[in-house]
């Protein structure tokens, strides 16, 4: 005074107390945070008085909008976590973890993508680390892993005897032609409960995955493992009645099920041929991605954009294939005719349509079905077959799930069939969601597959 006159002494005060506040001079001078008191006498303590309020006004400043940062995360971490289940899902708080955890999962594969670090695929694929189990025997069945027609295996036959040759099961495993095999413990687990309650040799086949193998590897792998499993003396070996065999599959296995058995029927070189097919939330089809399924059931597992993705896998790993399939605009003019195979409009029950409208399609590029001319195959699309093929399959299972993009496919196979005068029992599960074969503790997962082994005694 009177050179420098308010504020310039408190400022002096404050920015001196704020610098010795700073952690690096806390440290030199070997003080202790929590141990520091502001003094003054006389005008001094005016100031101290004052620097003080100033620094617990700070101090909840900054303590307010840390709270208030910590809210708005909270917020969008709960917006991003949290996809409403279906109000009759069995277990909601089950679907909203794994609704969670795949869309964490398949944002960070797209990002380290991005950056040039890993594959979509293969960086799922080691996140996800789909557990498997040695083929282990126990006291009611013998497991063994080998090979049919140089394809693995893992067969599994009961141990108690048996006066008549046994019913046979060949299954093919699910994930996307992507993350399973038959050594993984959710089909481990299925096929060793299936022969155990059939009495049943049941044998599953593996088949090589995406994203190193592309279509139609996978379906020529299970299609020879099946006719080897089909000879004479292989079907002796294993004590099976060749007049007594079904075919089963889940999700992408469900559609090389269906494609299989479509071909195996014709196939002069296999004497014997299944008698029944059974399908659980196959996909069938990858003409229409906008069925009424893939708009009402895009946000829950395996979600619309993951499936188009590893569809698009299936055949290349060209992007830009993905994002044809993803506007549905890849069948070209010349291939319009076969859409009337998987026109839901038609097709679908009423109560599925629900008033969704058929739109007319954009059609794609003709050098497109050039240049990946497997995109419309039959064997990648069972729902493709004629009226004549149809006609020819076996007695058939088929289930579909309320909360599931694969839905309508199912369904529209369903009608098919029966239009087709193949003898079809469709069961259709409300509250079910895709891959519930996998969710083995839920009273809607037994109770499907009490079900299925049902009708499995009863027809096959």
């Amino acid at each position: 005074m009177p050179k420098y006159h308010f504020p310039i002494e408190f400022e002096g005060v404050c920015n001196s107390l704020k610098w010795l506040l700073h952690q690096d001079v806390l440290d030199k001078y070997g003080i202790d945070p929590k141990r520091i008191g502001i003094s003054g006498d006389s005008a001094g303590g005016n100031l101290a008085a004052a620097v003080t309020q100033q620094t617990e006004e700070h101090k909840n400043y900054i303590m307010g909008r840390k709270s208030l940062y910590l809210l708005i995360l909270g917020v969008l971490v709960a917006y991003y976590v949290y996809t409403p289940p279906p109000s009759d899902f069995e277990d909601p708080w089950k679907l909203i973890w794994l609704n969670a955890k795949m869309k964490t999962i398949i944002h960070l594969a797209n990002f380290i993508e991005l950056l040039g670090l890993y594959n979509f695929v293969d960086f799922i694929k080691i996140l996800l680390h789909v557990k498997e189990v040695p083929p282990i025997s126990d006291e009611n069945i013998t497991v063994t892993d080998t090979t049919f027609n140089h394809i693995p295996v893992r067969v599994y036959v009961p141990k108690k005897q048996s006066k008549a040759l046994r019913r046979g099961i060949f299954y093919i495993h699910g994930g996307a032609w992507t993350f399973e095999s038959a050594a993984s413990q959710n089909n481990d687990l299925f096929s060793r409960w299936t022969a155990d309650r059939l009495d049943a040799v049941v044998v599953s086949s593996n088949y090589r995955l995406l994203p190193k193998y592309h279509f139609p590897i996978q379906f020529e792998d299970v299609y020879n493992s099946l006719k080897w499993f089909l000879r004479k003396e292989v079907l002796a070996k294993y004590g099976v009645n060749p007049e007594r065999i079904g075919l089963v599959g889940s999700s992408s296995g469900g559609n090389l099920a269906a494609a299989v058995v479509q071909k195996i029927l014709d196939d002069p070189e296999s004497k014997f041929k299944p008698k029944i097919q059974s399908l659980f939330y196959p996909t069938l089809q990858i003409l229409d991605m906008d069925t009424p399924s893939h708009r009402e059931n895009s946000n829950f597992p395996p979600f619309r954009q993951l499936t188009v993705r590893l569809w698009s896998e299936y055949f290349s790993t060209d992007r830009s294939l993905e994002k044809t399939i993803l506007s549905n605009q890849h069948v070209p003019v010349e291939s319009s005719h076969l859409l009337k195979f998987v026109n839901w409009s038609s097709l679908l029950p009423k109560r599925f349509i629900k008033g969704h409208v058929y739109n007319n399609r954009t059609y794609g590029s003709s050098e497109l079905l050039k240049k990946y001319p497997d995109l419309l195959d039959v064997r990648a699309s069972p729902l493709l077959a004629d009226d004549k093929k149809l006609r020819s399959l076996s007695q058939t299972y088929i289930v579909t799930c309320q909360h599931d993009v694969f839905r309508d496919d199912g369904l529209m196979y369903v009608t098919r069939l029966q239009n087709a005068g193949v003898s079809v029992t469709h069961n259709h599960i409300e509250n079910g969601i895709h891959g519930l074969l996998s969710f083995s503790g839920l009273k809607i997962t037994h109770k499907m597959k009490n079900q299925y082994l049902s009708w499995l005694r009863e027809n096959l």
